[in-house]
């Protein structure tokens, strides 16, 4: 027998390995999924040992099935603790629903619901309906249609108004909008011609009026929400692109990105125009994001003329894009809180997170570092750090918000191992680095959560239950 067959037979069976006495209980508990678990972990093994590694002792292969079955069991999407500082992650999720919208989520999950049905009538009804006129009550528009995201949303006003047709567009705008895709790729896809005007850093009006011609359907502006073009540059206002559209009949729609209810100024957050002052502005079709600064579930949102509207509710791809009872029932809930605007900065926790004050900030951070001193003891030096916050989520790109965190100092592991680690517990913890320090972020930290991100701390500098199987005596 060669060495390879021998170290290879040194692995056990997978009843045997069942009867250990940490996996006794998940056999009996769910023996099918117990069984493909050790079965895949024996697998994964045998691979390593082929390319040279010792075989596991009985005990190390134990804790990784028993941490595979524990992953298994409990699903890939989970929860996570984010103290980045970033409020809209897009790979966290981006806003969370408030305690209205999830509710109203879960209501809708759990019952039948009146969704295509008119309660007043007892005929079929319009799905959109439930939302639709909120939206027009709140943004002044004529008409607005919901769909699944903001590039649908785009995508789908461009097939609907100008497929076979020329949509004029400033080359400054002809923008990436995340996930690589990019505003001209859609434009061809929604078969619809792109023509550029301008130039990177500046485009007049008169580029936009040169190239008019028969063939013009559109004319489009795209907010730049996840980026600025600064220093020698001009671009053409909303108010002179409007006037321009009606001295030739020709709709101008806007791509708003994020898309805002409230003026967030007075918050000290610049550069996000509301939609309503846009639909004052006379801008014939708006779309925005429904999970960005408007704080509800992934959606594209389409307000504007009601002509519009309606040519884009009968596009074929209207159904393909539509949204679901869950969506309509977290944003009605989410729209529901902006006819009261303090309110709605108060219950949605995007609002919320974006206007806490420094004051306010600090005072979290203190309470958290105070509780961390107590549970880290000699394992780290904490202490409370002034540090700045951002938006994320492709919105408010050069706001710099002012916040307060926790600083933690491991004493005797590397900061960027113990990241690793936090990123292993459950629930998982995202934190940033900054001069060899976890930052701990408390504008993104949600209510209830310190003491979470305190045992989850407590957990990675233990080593304990964590998915690659490492002990106290690693």
């Amino acid at each position: 027998m060669d060495q390879l067959q021998k170290r290879l037979r040194q692995l056990p069976a997978v009843d045997q390995i069942l009867q250990h006495p940490s996996l006794k209980d998940l056999a009996l508990a769910d023996h099918k999924l117990a069984v493909k678990c050790t079965r895949e972990v024996l697998t994964a093994w045998r691979n390593r040992i082929r390319v040279g590694m010792e075989p596991p002792a009985t005990d190390e292969l134990a804790r990784e099935i028993r941490d595979k079955y524990i992953s298994d069991r409990r699903g890939s999407l989970r929860p996570v603790i984010n103290a980045t500082g970033t409020v809209l992650h897009t790979n966290l999720g981006r806003a969370i629903l408030s305690e209205a919208a999830a509710m109203a989520a879960y209501t809708a999950a759990r019952r039948y619901t009146n969704l295509e049905f008119d309660l007043a009538t007892g005929h079929r009804g319009n799905r959109y309906e439930h939302v639709s006129t909120l939206l027009r009550e709140l943004t002044g528009a004529e008409g607005a249609l919901v769909v699944n995201n903001n590039a649908g949303a785009v995508f789908l006003s461009l097939s609907a108004l100008a497929a076979g047709r020329e949509t004029i567009i400033s080359r400054g705008q002809l923008v990436e909008i995340g996930g690589s895709f990019r505003v001209p790729e859609v434009m061809a896809q929604s078969g619809t011609r792109l023509v550029e005007v301008g130039t990177t850093n500046k485009t007049y009006l008169k580029d936009y009026e040169a190239a008019i011609g028969p063939e013009t359907a559109l004319l489009l502006k795209v907010h730049p929400s996840n980026y600025r073009i600064r220093g020698f540059t001009h671009e053409v206002t909303t108010k002179e692109l409007v006037a321009l559209g009606r001295r030739y009949q020709i709709p101008v729609m806007e791509d708003l990105g994020s898309g805002v209810l409230l003026n967030l100024e007075s918050y000290g957050l610049q550069g996000e125009p509301t939609v309503q002052d846009e639909v004052r502005q006379g801008v014939d079709l708006l779309t925005f994001s429904g999970d960005k600064l408007l704080g509800g579930p992934q959606a594209g949102i389409i307000v504007g003329r009601q002509e519009l509207i309606a040519a884009i509710a009968r596009h074929p791809l209207t159904r393909a894009l539509r949204v679901d009872k869950l969506t309509l029932a977290a944003l009605e809930a989410t729209l529901l809180a902006y006819r009261y605007p303090e309110r709605a900065v108060k219950e949605i926790p995007t609002l919320a997170a974006l206007t806490m004050t420094p004051e306010e900030l600090q005072k979290k951070a203190e309470h958290l570092c105070e509780l961390l001193a107590g549970v880290l003891a000699s394992r780290a030096r904490v202490e409370v750090k002034s540090i700045t916050s951002q938006a994320g989520g492709g919105a408010l790109p050069l706001a710099e918000l002012p916040s307060w965190g926790v600083a933690v100092m491991p004493e005797k592991v590397e900061t960027t191992e113990l990241a690793h680690r936090l990123r292993r517990t459950e629930p998982a913890v995202l934190v940033r680095i900054q001069e060899d320090a976890l930052i701990l972020d408390v504008r993104t930290l949600l209510p209830g959560e310190n003491r979470e991100l305190a045992a989850a701390l407590v957990q990675a500098f233990d080593f304990v239950g964590l998915p690659d199987g490492e002990s106290n005596n690693a």
